[in-house]
Parts: C-alpha cells; sequence; structure tokens
C-alpha cells in the first residue's frame, strides 16, 4: 500500500521526524525497513536521514499483511454499514463477541471479518479491531484494513476526537431518571466476580451522560454518551443509580420483559477519517428486539 505526501515547509527536515507528523511509529518504520518497504523522495529511494526541502514529495510503500494463522475463519455473513481502503464498519449482532478467547478461538466478529477479508482476496488480511463491544451489546463496531490506518485511529481515540452514542432500555426506579443528566461515580474491579465491575472510591474516573428518550411505568429508552470508557461502564452506572439495564442479569436488570441480554445497543459513531480528516458519521435504527419493548406503553 503506497502513501504520499508533499513536503510543503522552507526549512529542510528529517524523513524520519516528517514521517513521525504523519503518524508512522517506530515500529511501523522498523516492518517498511526489513519486511519489503520503501521510502521515496520525488521516487528516488531514501532513508530515514535525509534531509527534505520545500516541495519534496515523499512516498511510504508500507509491505502488505499476511494473515494472524492463530485467528480462524468463519464463513458468516457480516452486516457492513461502510467500507473504504482503510476503515470497514458493521453493524454487529447481540450475542456475538468482538474477539476470540483462549477457549473460545471462533464464532466472534473477528473470525467473520477474517473470512470476508480472504472472500475479497484483500492483500491485507490481519484483523485490527478499533472498537470493541461486549457480547451482548449490539451495533456499531469499527476495523481498521490495515495497521498504518490502526495506529492513526488509535491516536483519534487518544485525543478524545470519537464520538459513541448508546440507547439503552433500563428498569427499576425510572421515575427518578431527569430528562438529561450525568453519572459521575468511579468505577473498578469487584473482587468478588473475575468478570463484574462495581463503582467502588478507589477506582478509576468515570463519566455518562444521557437523555431521557421515553418512558412508562416498566422502563425507559435513553440515550447515552460515554466521556470515559471503562469496562461495563453503562451497566455499572445505571445499576448504581437503581435503574439497570433490562435483560443484564449481573447487575440486576429485570429478566421479565422479553429480553435476555443487556439491552445496550450502540446506534451512532462518529470520528474523523485517518487519511483526509474528513468527519465520518454513521447511525443504525434500535435494534429489533429493543425496539419491541420500546414500542409498548
Amino acid at each position: 500500500m503506497e502513501f504520499n505526501w508533499t513536503y510543503q515547509e522552507q526549512t529542510p527536515l528529517l524523513v524520519r521526524t516528517f514521517l513521525k507528523h504523519q503518524g508512522i511509529s517506530k515500529k511501523l518504520l522498523a516492518k517498511i525497513k526489513f519486511q519489503g518497504g520503501k521510502i521515496l523522495v520525488n521516487r528516488a529511494e531514501q532513508n530515514v536521514l535525509f534531509s527534505l526541502k520545500a516541495h519534496d514529495i515523499v512516498t511510504v510503500v508500507i509491505p502488505d499483511e499476511a494473515p494472524h494463522e492463530t485467528l480462524l475463519a468463519d464463513d458468516v455473513p457480516i452486516d457492513i454499514v461502510f467500507e473504504d481502503e482503510h476503515l470497514l464498519v458493521i453493524n454487529k449482532p447481540a450475542g456475538i463477541a468482538s474477539i476470540p478467547a483462549q477457549y473460545h478461538p471462533r464464532g466472534t466478529m473477528a473470525n467473520r471479518v477474517k473470512a470476508y477479508y480472504v472472500a475479497q482476496g484483500y492483500a491485507n488480511q490481519v484483523v485490527h479491531v478499533v472498537t470493541r463491544l461486549d457480547r451482548d451489546t449490539s451495533g456499531l463496531m469499527l476495523f481498521a484494513k490495515h495497521g498504518f490506518a490502526h495506529s492513526k485511529l488509535d491516536q483519534s481515540l487518544q485525543q478524545k476526537q470519537f464520538v459513541k452514542k448508546y440507547q439503552a432500555l433500563v428498569s427499576g426506579e425510572v421515575a427518578s431518571l431527569r430528562d438529561h443528566g450525568t453519572i459521575s461515580l468511579p468505577i473498578g474491579r469487584d473482587l468478588s466476580s473475575l468478570l463484574k465491575r462495581q463503582v467502588i472510591e478507589t477506582g478509576q474516573k468515570a463519566e455518562t451522560e444521557y437523555w431521557l428518550e421515553k418512558r412508562n411505568q416498566r422502563c425507559a429508552l435513553v440515550d447515552i454518551q460515554l466521556h470515559t470508557g471503562r469496562t461495563h461502564q453503562i451497566r455499572v452506572h445505571f445499576s448504581a443509580i437503581d435503574c439497570p439495564l433490562l435483560g443484564d442479569d449481573l447487575y440486576g436488570g429485570a429478566m421479565d420483559q422479553g429480553i435476555d441480554r443487556q439491552a445496550l445497543h450502540c446506534y451512532s459513531l462518529s470520528f474523523p477519517h485517518p487519511f483526509d480528516a474528513k468527519r465520518l458519521s454513521f447511525e443504525l435504527p434500535l435494534a429489533e428486539d429493543m425496539a419491541d419493548i420500546a414500542k409498548k406503553r
């Protein structure tokens, strides 16, 4: 894969420094050097110590990524929301994990995406997961189609340039929910469980903003934006204010409302494209099982 930039400044600059500014890490530079890539200036091959002058054209050829043989391919269709040569956005169904685990090597979205890459004959077949969802959370997931894109998207995540929004159905003390509110409670591990998290004074800062969409006596539909990214954050926070998610038996959610998974759906994802900085925004309708409950009065 080839990338091109024009150096616009008048002051000379080392190629190494210029490429760092473009988001190319030391690890990726090593891969370019030792695995068949190239660095060109005005179409002539150069090393990273070459000094650039104004209007030089810098080209980087990044070698293709061979697939990880340990990631098995599951030939199951995926619901593609968006795709270009750098990105893949999919709609993940509930009940499917994002990535394999030691004793569960297949049956995940990563396995399905691997099979899709193989079927398409893509040169880069390493699966790069950028945004994960819990097994029983449905909605938008983002994959990078090569390592350079993954690196730049991770930088955007660290700079808080991503906006992820969720919809949830919550139960319990729904009458106490305001039209708009923020839950700011620290989250840490629950030492009684390998999986569970809890609100605890010694935990990490966590902030969840919500807007009330509708409610009845049994449940409420809320629109949610995370301002931090703690494990199980939405589930823990709403449980802590006595409004656990429907179907979330781990955190005390009602299990008699016609849904047996946490009623949580990532419906909106927005972020800058890693190579042209154009802001991309994607939205999905509410998942069908949640929509059926939300329609009831």
